[in-house]
């Protein structure tokens, strides 16, 4: 499927006014569908309740870049101790793409649950941190790291037909107000409470990988390990980060190598 084909989410800031706070929100339900249409190419398939904790943490990172300026590039990985796992979900809104996927093997048992993030600037120095947290709800994970790293009161609400909202202190907040908010509140913020249109960006789920972006990881290893894993002729590649699964020949790599330049 190519990212023409692909149904964006579109996510909408507003600012409220006489709380100050940021609000973000956003319908997922065709976003969700190119995640499953992706789930069947590539036959990859979760247990329920890990499907909803990817789905939940790509919402959450969704409406995390939306509010953040537009040339960062996120990535979160969020490791749970039980059950024993790691999430991985990642973005960018100058490319407008979000992604994720889920790791169960070979995962190294930390004793305890962490949110590791890594952001990415033009020009800056990436900048990392890590928490841990409590739980495996992803929304009160993502809440934890933004009162812990962010140092910023949020909120996150999942609401009917696979809509979020977030809302998220700024300076000056009614923090009162966004305590209390309940999901009945949420639902009718627009009657009463002003909103102020800041504005709209739009995200597709797509990783944005191809065969070829594969081959550099292959070029990286030694010559015995290529002969083992292209022992039959055609290799079996995964992408880390969204798990899409490709099968390049071994004339295939060849003809890439020939390509590069000196």
């Amino acid at each position: 499927m190519s990212s023409a084909d692909l149904a964006p989410a579109e996510i909408r800031c507003y600012f409220v006014r006489h709380r100050n706070c940021l609000l973000v929100r956003g319908g997922f339900s065709d976003l969700y569908m190119d995640y499953y249409l992706h789930l069947m190419q590539h036959e990859i398939k979760h247990a329920e309740p890990l499907d909803v904790m990817l789905k939940e943490a790509v919402a959450g990172m969704t409406l995390h870049l939306a509010s953040r300026p537009h040339d960062e590039i996120c990535a979160w990985t969020i490791h749970l101790n039980d059950p024993l796992l790691n999430l991985f979900v990642s973005g960018g809104t100058k490319t407008g793409r979000v992604i994720g996927r889920i790791f169960t093997d070979d995962v190294r048992d930390t004793g305890k649950s962490l949110f590791i993030t890594q952001t990415t600037r033009f020009g800056l120095q990436p900048q990392q941190s890590m928490i841990e947290f409590e739980g495996t709800d992803m929304l009160s994970a993502i809440e934890q790291f933004y009162t812990q790293s962010e140092q910023r009161l949020t909120r996150i609400f999942r609401l009917p037909n696979e809509d979020f909202v977030q809302i998220s202190a700024e300076p000056d907040a009614d923090e009162q107000w966004l305590t209390q908010l309940t999901e009945a509140d949420v639902l009718s913020l627009d009657q009463m409470e002003q909103l102020s249109l800041l504005e709209a960006r739009k995200y597709v789920f797509d990783c944005g990988c191809t065969m070829d972006r594969m081959f550099p990881m292959l070029s990286r290893m030694l010559p015995e390990d290529l002969d083992f894993i292209f022992a039959d002729g055609v290799a079996k590649v995964t992408c880390p980060r969204c798990g899409a699964k490709f099968s390049p020949t071994r004339a295939d790599f060849e003809s890439w190598k020939v390509a590069q330049p000196s």
